[in-house]
């Protein structure tokens, strides 16, 4: 099993107003094709962890690696590009650009990346769609499409730099559960047919027991 992200003795504290150890001792590893979920209740330290192992967040100690590359202690620029080519990020609220259309929006972090062609970038952005069966939707404008089709671009959107996990926080948070069953069966199968890894932090129950394996947290540890 190769190994795409690993947390090692992650610990975090928050110093203001008072000192408050957040995260403590935080150890898992995450592999290729994985499908993880992270569970617990509000306050147990689940979004300031996925803060932290997104990259977004530095200041934490222990180690994280990705693609078994050291990335703690890297430069803000080399984290931002990590971030956007091995990281694909899927929220409960999807933060698409109301006025630009559905493909434009899917290929927003190709062209930030700047690795391929404006052609070869508009050509996997119609793959991406494709994927998620929503090719027929690239012209429209974000704002005129569905909140279940508004999930489904975000996901293409996350997954136009074939990265090496994608995070979610709360991705069927906002959706009634036939959009909710949906995405769900899209993470699956990008699991198990494309080998992708994700790890998702859900208050769903039913969702989370559908993954590979669930991630317990309680009041800043991993009891389970």
């Amino acid at each position: 099993m190769k190994p795409i992200l690993e947390a090692r003795h992650i610990n975090k504290f928050f110093r203001k107003p008072v000192l408050f150890h957040v995260l403590k001792d935080i150890n898992f590893t995450i592999n290729k094709g994985e499908f993880t979920s992270i569970m617990g209740k509000s306050g147990c330290g689940k979004s300031t962890l996925l803060y932290i192992l997104s990259t977004m967040d530095t200041d934490y100690e222990g180690e994280l690696s990705l693609n078994q590359q050291l990335i703690t202690g890297a430069e803000r620029k080399e984290l931002s590009h990590i971030r956007n080519k091995y990281i694909g990020f899927v929220f409960q609220f999807h933060y698409l650009l109301p006025e630009f259309s559905v493909l434009e929006n899917v290929i927003l972090p190709a062209k930030k990346l700047g690795e391929k062609s404006a052609e070869e970038i508009i050509s996997d952005g119609h793959d991406k769609l494709k994927i998620l069966n929503i090719d027929h939707l690239a012209k429209k404008r974000a704002s005129q499409i569905s909140g279940g089709e508004k999930q489904r671009v975000a996901i293409a959107r996350a997954l136009i730099n074939n990265p090496a996990i994608i995070m979610g926080d709360e991705p069927t948070g906002n959706l009634d559960s036939y959009n909710a069953d949906n995405v769900f069966n899209i993470f699956r199968q990008l699991s198990d047919e494309e080998n992708l890894s994700l790890l998702v932090v859900t208050h769903d129950e039913d969702f989370a027991k559908q993954t590979d394996r669930i991630i317990t947290m309680g009041d800043g540890r991993i009891i389970s």
